[in-house]
């Protein structure tokens, strides 16, 4: 089950910087930024602003888990039942 890496480039506060992601966290990326109507430059902006010291695409990689981990422990309204 391998993923190649992928290397994009971003801007990021004004200046261009690549980040090396796999596959599966690119489109994770994608579909987060979906939900949130905001575009995925501005979501690795986002990330960026937060993670200190932190490797940008380790701070992506964390990011996208947290929030998978976040969607799974919170029920949705479809998944609750009428009383």
């Amino acid at each position: 089950m391998g993923f190649g890496i992928v290397k994009r480039s971003v801007s990021i506060a004004g200046h261009r910087t690549s980040i090396s992601l796999e596959e599966p966290f690119w489109a994770s990326l994608r579909e987060i930024a979906e939900r949130d109507r905001i575009s995925v430059q501005s979501l690795i902006g986002r990330i960026d602003a937060e993670r200190g010291e932190q490797n940008l695409s380790s701070a992506i990689r964390v990011f996208v888990l947290s929030d998978l981990r976040h969607r799974l422990s919170t029920p949705s309204s479809s998944d609750t039942s009428p009383l």
